[in-house]
């Protein structure tokens, strides 16, 4: 008896993720869950410079500046509740102090060019489609940072919109890095404040926008990772205590499907090496003095030069 559906994957017959990859990963929460796989696997990844980032227009706009190097200044900040922030970036860039909070922004911007150039793999999790403007500039905000609604104006991205958005991102990183392999999904996490009807709404013109834009031809392509956690974890136990994000067990296993689509088998080796000097490094002995427990040692830190003589940009520290 089989009770679940299986959507139908391809191992990705080009451009595979492997050791020698370098990974930008950039949009919502879920970059930062597949992001922290990567990371604990020692790929050369890097997740969203700016915080997490929900819909597709905040990610054209720090693309755009990063790529043009267009600075910010103390005129694009906001003060609210003594704290220095800025509407297109995520607050955990937030700071007591206004220089401290311009020097950090510009550093990201910096950052996200190198990696934008540097990148061969940029993966993009759009969270929604939903926008706030904010009325005194006329601006789609990346962030509201509890600033009050009243002050926002709430719109609902059309497709065209986020067609558009999408191939202007397109465009400006292959403007750099013309080789550039770009995969996009859609994060499973729900955006209930919205509403039921308009998440659905939300997720819906995500869809049709990505599907509109990605041709693997031109090394455009989509991952599934929303329709698996509706369809194949279609139940309330996958999910966090919130009802709304994916718990660790349904992460791990839209990782494992991410896994056998885009990692190269050298690559799903080596993780599995790494996964397990990690698990070792994690160890935590009754007597770290024992001579049992530093032949241990010995023989991980043997493990660990072997991996580092063919991959010298692995760091266990």
């Amino acid at each position: 008896m089989n009770l679940q559906t299986n959507i139908k994957l391809e191992k990705q017959p080009y451009h595979q993720i492997d050791y020698s990859s370098k990974l930008m990963l950039l949009g919502s929460c879920f970059s930062e869950n597949i992001g922290g796989k990567f990371e604990y696997l020692k790929f050369q990844s890097e997740i969203n410079p700016f915080g997490i980032l929900f819909h597709p227009v905040a990610l054209e706009n720090l693309i755009t500046r990063s790529i043009n190097q267009d600075f910010y200044t103390e005129d694009e900040l906001i003060y609210h509740n003594e704290i220095w922030s800025c509407f297109d970036a995520h607050s955990r860039l937030n700071s007591v102090l206004k220089d401290d909070l311009l020097s950090k922004l510009n550093e990201q911007i910096k950052l996200m060019y190198q990696q934008i150039n540097a990148s061969t793999h940029i993966i993009i999790t759009l969270g929604t489609a939903w926008v706030y403007r904010y009325i005194a500039t006329d601006k789609i905000v990346a962030n509201c940072h509890k600033i009050p609604q009243k002050q926002f104006q709430k719109e609902l991205l059309s497709i065209n919109d986020i067609v558009a958005s999408l191939e202007n991102i397109i465009a400006l990183v292959r403007r750099v890095n013309p080789k550039v392999n770009f995969i996009f999904t859609v994060s499973p996490v729900r955006h209930l404040k919205e509403g039921f009807v308009e998440n659905n709404r939300s997720k819906a013109h995500l869809l049709s926008a990505i599907h509109q834009t990605v041709e693997p031809r031109k090394q455009l392509y989509y991952f599934p990772s929303y329709e698996i956690m509706m369809d194949e974890l279609r139940d309330y136990r996958y999910y966090n205590q919130d009802m709304i994000h994916p718990n660790n067990v349904a992460v791990e296993y839209i990782w494992e499907k991410f896994k056998t689509v885009w990692l190269s088998e050298d690559a799903i080796g080596i993780s599995q090496k790494v996964a397990n000097i990690q698990t070792k490094k994690a160890h935590r002995p009754f007597n770290p003095n024992s001579d049992a427990h530093q032949k241990f040692l010995a023989n991980l830190q043997l493990e660990i030069e072997d991996i580092q003589k063919e991959f010298p940009h692995i760091n266990f520290n």
